[in-house]
């Protein structure tokens, strides 16, 4: 098992470039089995997950290739065999179940696995589910596996009970083949959402809504392929922005979009932070003493779920009292306990935190007990004193892209290490 041996920053200070989205990525690797003939993904991470995608591609019959540094090309020829998706693959990777929609639209049956992935809160995959019934799919589950099958797919009125960003996704992909309208209503509205439709345009989709609350796609019979860039990843922006601000940093993300982090820049100047915006950058000036804020996580463009866990740890250094109110998973206060470890002052009732700022955090032994937990620990470990030691970077692996390299960039003393 490998973790990372982090030392405080004596000063951090640099430029680096953020990846593409992974929260984009995964829906439209999906995307690109629509169609018979490859299209052409560019600005695609490197990281776990991605790699299982790609591989649960080419188990679903599917051709997936790495064509160069950043760019997956991806296809479903007509008659293609296909093989069960192995349970470990799909066990570690929530995203699995993207593939149903394309594979339902294109071949009208599929039997995947439950899905997996960072275990903080129930996500039930009911949403994706109802969806696909009534689009006119017949559902059966048991024994841990999900089958769905149809003649065809008819577009229809779909009211989601929760904007769910992967519903949305697959509904989309799914209605992209459908015969008629479909009307998706309280439709995840994110910025991978407004993505995919725009991948799905360049396909010869029909969409229009995208990033509002209701979403109209016109089927087609036929997709054809295309090339699309990614956008970046807007949670690894906000990460380092944390970081930065976590140890005093002079840091300049670069190929960003700064309309996409909105919430966490608007945090991060009412922490007291002097923040400078461009068409693809941002810029984070040091603050030697910062305040405590309320933070409340809300669906998109409120502030994200996936930001929480390394605010959490940024304010446990911040001047004041501080609460968070996790509205989106019921179990993603999963980092208090190591956060607890270093010296933090956190204070747990239901879905609600409160931290006690102005902690003198201390380097520790802790574990990534997820994605976003992980990102918390480094934030401390940055603002820490002595060294900290994390272990479980898997969890870490699967969303941030050359992890060790950036940080080191920006004058981070970290080694990865295999324990």
């Amino acid at each position: 098992m490998a973790q990372y041996l982090i030392s405080p920053p004596q000063h951090m200070k640099g430029t680096i470039a953020i990846s593409g989205s992974k929260n984009a990525s995964l829906p439209i690797l999906a995307a690109g089995l629509l169609c018979e003939s490859p299209s052409f993904f560019e600005n695609i991470p490197c990281l776990s997950d991605t790699q299982r995608m790609e591989q649960l591609l080419t188990c679903a019959g599917g051709i997936c290739q790495r064509e160069s540094f950043g760019t997956v090309s991806v296809c479903l020829p007509d008659g293609s065999k296909r093989k069960s998706a192995p349970l470990e693959l799909v066990s570690k990777l929530r995203a699995s179940f993207l593939v149903m929609g394309p594979l339902l639209a294109r071949t009208g049956k599929i039997r995947i696995p439950l899905p997996g992935g960072c275990q903080i809160g129930a996500r039930p995959i009911d949403l994706h589910l109802k969806g696909f019934a009534a689009l006119g799919a017949k559902i059966r589950q048991g024994h841990g596996y999900v089958e769905a099958k149809c003649d065809h797919l008819t577009g229809t009125g779909i009211y989601l009970d929760f904007p769910s960003v992967g519903a949305t996704e697959n509904l989309m992909l799914a209605a992209s083949l459908a015969d008629g309208t479909t009307v998706i209503e309280n439709a995840a509205a994110e910025p991978e959402i407004v993505d995919l439709a725009e991948c799905l345009i360049k396909m010869g989709a029909d969409v229009t809504g995208a990033g509002t609350d209701t979403i109209t796609i016109i089927g087609k019979k036929v997709l054809s392929p295309c090339r699309h860039k990614v956008i970046p990843d807007r949670i690894e922006a906000g990460t380092f922005l944390a970081m930065a601000a976590a140890a005093r940093g002079d840091v300049t993300l670069t190929n960003v979009r700064p309309s996409h982090v909105k919430p966490v820049i608007a945090k991060l100047e009412e922490m007291g932070f002097d923040m400078e915006a461009g068409e693809d950058m941002l810029h984070i000036l040091p603050c030697e003493k910062f305040k405590a804020v309320d933070i409340k996580t809300l669906p998109y463009p409120g502030f994200p779920t996936d930001m929480q866990s390394q605010f959490m740890a940024l304010m446990s250094v911040a001047d004041g009292t501080g609460v968070i109110v996790e509205t989106i998973f019921e179990n993603r206060f999963m980092q208090v306990p190591e956060l607890l470890r270093m010296g933090a002052k956190i204070k747990i009732d239901g879905r609600t935190a409160v931290i006690d700022g102005a902690r003198r955090l201390s380097g520790a032994q802790v574990k990534a007990t997820d994605l976003r937990a992980g990102a918390s620990l480094v934030i401390a470990a940055l603002a820490a004193q002595g060294d900290t030691i994390i272990n479980d970077i898997e969890h870490m692996e699967r969303g941030y892209e050359n992890f060790v390299e950036k940080l080191t960039t920006l004058n981070i003393n970290i080694q990865r290490c295999e324990n």
